[in-house]
């Protein structure tokens, strides 16, 4: 038996990275999955986006678990979308009683006047409210509510080391998303639903694998590469890691979808192997 059997989990960025480790992670504890992605291109990143490819593998390892998977490609931006992702999910499931507004980006570059900003916004913030929002109206007791935030977010001058437009709007949503964990979660108590924030340190995913970020740790550089920033990402921990892995981030999401949490609500959780020990934090 799982910590999860009988529950639904619905994930938004599941096709890859920590989204997909959340989905399998879940799966494994007994829970079904309705996944969401938007596997096309934004055009102020400048790396790629999820696949359609890369959502079947996610329904691929779900599925190996034994249990079962709506998965749809849907941008978190457009609350219509997920409300008819997330309807046709509870019509097939009965229910759904975990969220994980998960999806996520950290734009580089500007098509438009402050257009990563914009894009960073929109999707870190309200993408992960719209998940929210849409859900819900379905909600009962018990129910848990998880939504990614991020370390970067939470300390000082982050803001100003990302440098471009969309770093800026990731590290301010990722700063707007902890206040709301915990505004939502004093709304919610009275009705035993908990909402919870986890925010990580650098984890091993396309987001953090990019040139955009790469920049930020080695400024010096014009073009840098993975090998030239793996001295300098474990400054940024207290331990000596450059990163974590999706999967230590997956642990603690199954944790907070499980009851074994249900006194836990409106906590902004940090996994940052101690990152936040070496760097004030906002305020």
């Amino acid at each position: 038996m799982g910590k999860l059997d009988g529950k639904v989990a619905f994930i938004t960025g599941a096709a890859r990275g920590q989204g997909r480790s959340h989905a399998v992670r879940l799966a494994e504890e007994g829970a079904d999955i309705i996944a969401v992605d938007l596997c096309a291109p934004i055009s102020s990143m400048n790396y790629p986006n999820a696949s359609p490819e890369d959502l079947d593998q996610t329904v691929k390892e779900v599925e190996a678990t034994g249990r079962k998977i709506i998965a749809r490609i849907g941008d978190v931006r457009l609350r219509e979308q997920l409300k008819e992702i997330l309807d046709e999910g509870i019509a097939a499931f009965g229910h759904v009683d975990v969220i994980v507004a998960n999806a996520g980006i950290c734009p580089g570059r500007d098509d438009t006047l402050c257009g990563g900003f914009v894009d960073a916004t929109d999707v870190d913030l309200i993408g992960a409210m719209n998940t929210v929002a849409v859900a819900l109206p379905h909600l009962q007791a018990g129910a848990s509510v998880i939504v990614t935030g991020s370390t970067a977010g939470m300390m000082k001058g982050t803001t100003e080391m990302m440098g471009n437009s969309g770093g800026v709007g990731y590290s301010w949503a990722k700063q707007t998303v902890a206040r709301y964990v915990e505004v939502l979660a004093l709304q919610l108590a009275s009705s035993m639903i908990r909402m919870n924030g986890i925010h990580p340190t650098n984890c091993d995913t396309d987001l953090l694998h990019n040139v955009d970020v790469y920049r930020a740790f080695r400024p010096d550089l014009e073009n840098p590469k993975r090998e030239d920033v793996m001295d300098s990402l474990p400054l940024m921990q207290a331990m000596p890691i450059p990163y974590i892995d999706p999967q230590d981030v997956s642990h603690l999401v199954a944790y907070l979808a499980s009851d074994e949490s249900r006194y836990m609500t409106g906590l902004n959780i940090r996994l940052d192997a101690g990152a936040m020990l070496k760097t004030p934090p906002i305020g």
